[in-house]
C-alpha cells in the first residue's frame, strides 16, 4: 500500500504534465515551422482550414507560407528572389525585333549560329575557335567520297553543314570531320529548299561568307582560303570559282580564263545580252557553286521563293541585291573547279507518263524559271506603279 505522500506526488506530477501539455497545444500554431525538425511529408496532412478556424488570430497565409518555405527550403536557398516584382515592370522598346518589344534590350539575342557547344562546363569556355565562314552541300550518300575530298580543301575556319536529300545522315560517321558538321536530313529536297528554311540571315550572321554548293564538284585546283583572299582583294559580294571548260558548259561568263585572276564580264552569243553590264554577260554567277557575302545573302535569302525549290532564274536576279553589281559580282579564275555532272538529285524524281525521273525534274526547273521571272516582273511593276501614284498624290495642286 502506497503512502499518502507518494500518492500526492503522483497526482501533482500528473496535473503538472496536463497543464504543460495544454499550454504547448494552444501555442503550437505560433511556432515557426521551419525551425522544427520534422519530415516535409508530414505537412500536407495538416488541415490549415481547421487551424485557421480554431485560431482566428493566425492567418492562413502565414501558415501556408511557413509550410511552403519548409518544403522548398533548398530551392529557395539556391534561387535568389528577384530585386523587383516582374508584374510591376513596364518595358516597351520599339527598336527591339518584332515581338520582343517587352524585353530589355540587353537580354535580346536576335541572331544565332551553328557553333557546337558542350553539355558541361562554363559556357564562356565552350568555343576555342569561332569559324568565320560557312560551307554547305546538298548531298546523297553515294557522293560521300567526293564530299570527303572536297572538304579537305576547306580549312578549320569553316563550319560545315550537310543537307541530306536521301535520309542517310547517320552513315557519314566514318569521316572525322562529320562529327563536327551540322547534318539536316529531309528526303528529296533541293539545296534552295534547305537554304530558305535553315540558312536564315540571322542564323548565319556570324559568317563572313556562305558557300552553297552542289555535291558533284571537283576541287583539285581549289583552295578555300586562297579563294577568299582573292574575293576580298577584288571586293566581290557574290562570286563563284571559274569552271574548267567542259562539254555542256552553258555560260561563257562562268568559264575559267587563263589570263586573269578574276573576270566580271564576258561576251555571249548574239542576242543573249541586251546590256553588257547585265546577265549573262555581267553581274552573273550560276547557282551551282555560288559564294555570298554576309550582306549579299541577307538580301538574296528574301528573294528565294518557298515553292520554287530549284532556284532556276535566281542567278539572273541576285544582281538586284548588290549595288554596282557588274563590279561586285565576278568569277575567280585563280581558283577553279570542275563540274562532274553526276546525276544525283535529278534521279530522285517520280516517273510519270512514260518520262524518266530526271525528265520530270528538268521540266519543273524550266517551269519554275518562268514563274520566278513573272513574279519578279509583277513585283517590280507593282512597286513602280505605286511609287508613281504616291508621287503624283504628294505634288501640290496649282
Amino acid at each position: 500500500m502506497r503512502r499518502p505522500s507518494q500518492m500526492m506526488r503522483l497526482l501533482l506530477t500528473s496535473f503538472f504534465g496536463v497543464i504543460v501539455g495544454f499550454l504547448m497545444g494552444i501555442t503550437f500554431p505560433t511556432l515557426t515551422l521551419t525551425k522544427m525538425n520534422l519530415p516535409s511529408t508530414l505537412f500536407p496532412s495538416i488541415d490549415l482550414a481547421y487551424i485557421e478556424d480554431k485560431y482566428s488570430d493566425i492567418s492562413r497565409q502565414r501558415l501556408f507560407g511557413s509550410w511552403s518555405s519548409t518544403k522548398g527550403l533548398k530551392l529557395k536557398n539556391d534561387i535568389p528572389d528577384p530585386p523587383y516584382n516582374y508584374n510591376d515592370t513596364k518595358i516597351w522598346v520599339p527598336t527591339n525585333p518584332r515581338g520582343a518589344e517587352r524585353l530589355p534590350p540587353d537580354i535580346v539575342t536576335p541572331e544565332s549560329d551553328f557553333y557546337l557547344r558542350r553539355l558541361w562546363g562554363d559556357p564562356n569556355e565552350d568555343l576555342t575557335v569561332k569559324q568565320r565562314y560557312l560551307v554547305t552541300f546538298t548531298v546523297g550518300y553515294d557522293q560521300r567520297k567526293n564530299i570527303d575530298t572536297v572538304l579537305k580543301k576547306f580549312s578549320d575556319n569553316f563550319s560545315i553543314m550537310l543537307f541530306h536529300y536521301d535520309g542517310r545522315a547517320s552513315e557519314w560517321e566514318e569521316f572525322e570531320w562529320s562529327k563536327r558538321a551540322i547534318h539536316v536530313s529531309i528526303r528529296k529536297q533541293t539545296k534552295w529548299w534547305y537554304a530558305k528554311r535553315f540558312l536564315h540571315p540571322d542564323i548565319v550572321a556570324p559568317y563572313e561568307y556562305i558557300f552553297i554548293w552542289d555535291e558533284d564538284l571537283g576541287v583539285e585546283h581549289f583552295d578555300s582560303e586562297k579563294y577568299l583572299a582573292v574575293v576580298k582583294k577584288h571586293g566581290l559580294e557574290i562570286s563563284q570559282p571559274g569552271l574548267e571548260p567542259y562539254e555542256g558548259l552553258t555560260w561563257e561568263m562562268t568559264k575559267k580564263r587563263d589570263d586573269t585572276e578574276v573576270h566580271k564580264h564576258a561576251e555571249e552569243r548574239n542576242g543573249w545580252c541586251t546590256d553588257p553590264n547585265l546577265p549573262p554577260c555581267a553581274a552573273f554567277v550560276e547557282i551551282m557553286a555560288p559564294v555570298f557575302s554576309r550582306k549579299a545573302w541577307r538580301c538574296v535569302w528574301h528573294m528565294i521563293q518557298n515553292d520554287l525549290i530549284h532556284g532556276w532564274g535566281l542567278d539572273f536576279a541576285v544582281r538586284k541585291c548588290v549595288q554596282n553589281a557588274h563590279e561586285k559580282i565576278g568569277v575567280v579564275d585563280a581558283q577553279w573547279i570542275i563540274h562532274q555532272g553526276v546525276p544525283s538529285l535529278g534521279n530522285q524524281g517520280q516517273p510519270e507518263q512514260g518520262k524518266q525521273p530526271w525528265e520530270g525534274v528538268r521540266e519543273r526547273c524550266r517551269r519554275e524559271w518562268t514563274m520566278f521571272q513573272d513574279r519578279l516582273d509583277d513585283a517590280e511593276k507593282a512597286y513602280f506603279e505605286a511609287s508613281a501614284h504616291t508621287n503624283a498624290s504628294s505634288r501640290p495642286h496649282g
